[in-house]
């Protein structure tokens, strides 16, 4: 049985394993230390010992290097008091100059409570796959103008995510969490949390399936949107990128994971990853960013309140989607509008 402080617990945890992630891929060595505990250690294979030294390195390997997505998922966590044992699957996306590398792979972590705080003691890091490919990568200049502008992701102080967390902070009206809230607030954090996971769910769904009415209702009535297809308000936004996907895309696929918030009274910021597979004109693209957000609670529902796609890598080639042959069998396919399968399901 779950308990409420084991629900409380996994909320921490979750915020913790997102941390290391932004940490690696921003380059940002306080960050990355602030997964950890001190004292804490790690097994990397090319390196076992205190996690104090692997964090100089990854961040200091990640300078100056083309943008990184470490894409925690699958995050299955136990907890024991102010112990707790978890097993996260890993995507990591590295490029360079010919290659864009897909590495697979499993975080098997062990955590503890101090001072109110979850942080990793110590981490196993398992290689299980990897993908080697010549780069597609292409980066262009922005667009003239702001219709179909979409900020690229960086390292360091450079990424525009890092300045658009600051800003939603400091516009938030509550007052910051303190470092060891009561057990209420956090509470109420870890459900305000769980809440706001389930927007995201929506709004991938509600993309994915075309679904205008279900994209509308995540967004509070003063939202904005930067996603580069489609920018302006959250209704705008729902009825336009819907559209786009109808009469443009052959499928849609959006993948959320990695999800970082901080609540803050009834506000919020948060920062989740994504990749999104699109087959548009006989061309495969797969893309991936994060979503930088701010949240409100109004009436006693979250909603998100600005939501901006920084675009980090992507990687296009002719598509090689195929419905018959081996797949043939597999006659459960998703669609657009309300005939996909989901809709029953949920009705059921």
């Amino acid at each position: 049985m779950i308990t409420a402080e084991d629900f409380i617990a996994r909320a921490a945890i979750a915020n913790a394993l997102a941390v290391h992630s932004r940490g690696v891929d921003r380059a940002d060595f306080n960050l990355l230390g602030d997964a950890y505990h001190a004292d804490a250690t790690v097994d990397y294979g090319f390196f076992a010992g205190d996690a104090a030294t692997l964090v100089a390195i990854l961040a200091d390997a990640q300078k100056g290097t083309l943008p990184t997505l470490h894409r925690t998922s699958n995050c299955w966590i136990r907890v024991d008091g102010d112990i707790a044992t978890s097993e996260s699957y890993v995507i990591a996306y590295v490029e360079e100059a010919a290659l864009q590398r897909w590495v697979f792979g499993r975080y098997l972590d062990r955590h503890e409570c101090r001072d109110g705080e979850w942080r990793l003691s110590h981490r196993t890091y398992v290689l299980d796959a990897n993908v080697n490919r010549p780069s597609t990568a292409a980066r262009t200049d922005p667009p003239v103008g702001f219709e179909h502008y979409v900020p690229a992701g960086a390292k360091g102080a450079a990424d525009p995510g890092r300045a658009l967390l600051a800003f939603h902070a400091a516009s938030a009206r509550g007052n910051t969490m303190t470092a060891t809230p009561n057990r209420e607030a956090a509470l109420d954090a870890a459900l305000a949390k769980a809440e706001i996971h389930d927007l995201c769910m929506a709004y991938a769904r509600g993309v994915d399936r075309a679904d205008e009415v279900l994209l509308a209702s995540i967004f509070s009535d003063d939202s904005t949107v930067i996603s580069g297809v489609v920018n302006g308000s959250g209704k705008d936004f729902a009825r336009d990128i819907t559209a786009f996907v109808r009469d443009n895309l052959e499928m849609c696929f959006h993948s959320v994971a990695n999800e970082w918030v901080d609540v803050r009274g009834d506000e919020a910021v948060g920062e989740h990853y994504a990749i999104a597979q699109m087959v548009q004109a006989g061309t495969e693209v797969l893309t991936g960013g994060r979503y930088i957000d701010r949240y409100v609670k109004r009436d006693g529902k979250w909603l998100i309140l600005s939501r901006t796609f920084v675009a980090d890598w992507s990687h296009s080639h002719p598509s090689t989607m195929e419905r018959d042959g081996f797949y043939e069998a597999l006659t459960n396919r998703g669609c657009f509008g309300t005939t996909d399968p989901v809709y029953a399901h949920w009705a059921a």
